[in-house]
């Protein structure tokens, strides 16, 4: 059955009737705005279902230049849906801006078809100017686009109709709640894992403390930290770096003397607050870690040194585990290419970093990614504006680790770490907790 089968078009216009009259069951006056495609077609559709329930539309298109009536309830959005990949221009934008209007001055809801019109499907951007949606309803298959970048802000919430048609395929999925493992009674510390915490610098303390403490919170038996200092060096000055010993949960311990024993570590977070010193010390801790997620100072020490990219890549061959957490500039680094190009194919990116590190990567920002050579890349979608303060970032590289060192594997363990993460933004309340900064965050339940 393909894309342009009438009945399919029918069932289209039949599924987006249905959620408009479920999301706005008084409503009498409709607004279909149809373009002259596929969208346009399943607009139609639409207004044809409503109008068989007695329902008053108005259908206008594109070149319309006169908005509907004023007592409209509902904006079907049928311009343009997926295949927009450029700035949106002449009586399309026109319309676009009509609809905005509508969705400015609260007139009424606001629902686009598949996606909103002038937003790109796959990647979430929009050039110039887009719909806003108080919803979208997702034809066939869930549409990447709208898990990212700007995609998150024009499309509201989001629905899906698989439209009855069976073997769609997905290139990436949604990641969904973790399942909380329990605990058994006959368990001790030891049965959680062991973690260490490799950064904060003198000066930058505060970000491998984040990292610790969220691990302890997550979850994590054991959790040591090693502080970046002059003692790392040289252990005569081991003691000159002042320690925030303030979480009596952690253990803290000389770097220098992780550097100097080989004994195998379970699980190290290694970057947070590294500052430079990480080109010296990051070769150590890629050959020793059982268990390692690269963060921060950690990525960009990575980055920029070939050696440490031919060691990290023996990890592969060794069975050990590695997640990366870069942020697009990050991501931009390690692959070599502009920021921009990055967030323009945000699911492309990551799959491509962890095909050329070979590894878990979670590419983060609007619509975090998680990819990893084998598995289905995934989109997260929890999460919003209030995780964009200082150390947010440290508190996930934390979590990852914690999940690792308790035995769930990188990808498992990335895809818990990022829900639960976004969860906690999602549920903050402003009102009642304050502002949600980093070290709230740390210590805060993720709801499952």
């Amino acid at each position: 059955m393909s894309a342009t089968d009438p009945s399919l078009i029918q069932h289209a216009g039949r599924s987006v009737a249905q959620l408009a009259m479920a999301l706005a069951p008084h409503a009498q006056v409709f607004w279909v705005v149809c373009g002259p495609g596929l969208n346009g077609a399943d607009g139609l559709a639409a207004a044809d279902a409503l109008k068989q329930r007695g329902k008053t539309v108005w259908v206008t298109r594109a070149e319309d230049q006169n908005p509907p009536s004023a007592n409209c309830e509902v904006c079907i959005d049928a311009l343009l849906g997926i295949g927009v990949n450029r700035e949106v221009d002449g009586v399309m934008r026109y319309a676009i801006d009509l609809i905005n209007q509508f969705y400015a001055q609260h007139q009424g809801l606001v629902i686009s078809i598949d996606v909103p019109s002038g937003l790109n499907a796959d990647t979430g951007q929009c050039w110039g100017n887009a719909v806003h949606a108080h919803h979208t309803l997702s034809m066939l298959s869930l549409k990447p686009g709208l898990l990212m970048a700007q995609g998150r802000d024009h499309a509201g919430e989001i629905w899906l109709t698989p439209l009855n048609v069976e073997g769609q395929a997905f290139s990436f999925k949604s990641i969904g709640k973790p399942t909380p493992q329990p605990r058994q009674h006959a368990s001790h510390k030891g049965s959680y894992g062991d973690l260490t915490v490799v950064g904060g610098r003198h000066g930058m303390t505060g970000a491998a403390l984040l990292a610790a403490r969220s691990a302890l919170y997550r979850g994590a038996g054991r959790v040591h930290v090693c502080l970046i200092g002059p003692g790392h060096i040289d252990p005569d000055k081991a003691s000159s770096q002042d320690l925030d010993t303030t979480e009596p949960g952690l253990m803290f311990g000389s770097l220098y003397d992780l550097l100097q024993h080989n004994t195998p570590l379970s699980t190290i977070v290694c970057g947070c607050g590294g500052g430079t010193d990480m080109t010296h010390i990051l070769p150590a801790m890629m050959s020793r870690a059982q268990k390692l997620v690269l963060d921060a100072d950690a990525l960009n020490a990575l980055a920029l040194d070939a050696s440490i990219q031919k060691i990290f890549r023996q990890r592969k061959l060794r069975h050990k585990a590695t997640v990366l957490t870069p942020h697009p500039l990050e991501a931009a680094r390690l692959l070599g290419i502009a920021t921009p190009q990055v967030q323009e194919d945000r699911l492309a990116s990551a799959q491509k970093l962890s095909e050329q590190f070979q590894c878990t990567v979670v590419l983060k920002g609007s619509g975090t990614v998680v990819a990893e050579p084998g598995q289905t890349t995934a989109i997260n979608p929890t999460g919003n504006a209030l995780l964009a303060t200082a150390g947010t970032g440290d508190v996930l590289a934390g979590w990852i680790g914690a999940y690792m060192a308790q035995g769930l594997e990188a990808y498992g363990a990335a895809c818990a770490a990022v829900w639960s993460h976004g969860w906690v933004a999602d549920h903050w309340n402003l009102d009642i907790q304050g502002p949600l900064t980093a070290s709230k965050l740390a210590c805060a339940s993720s709801g499952c």
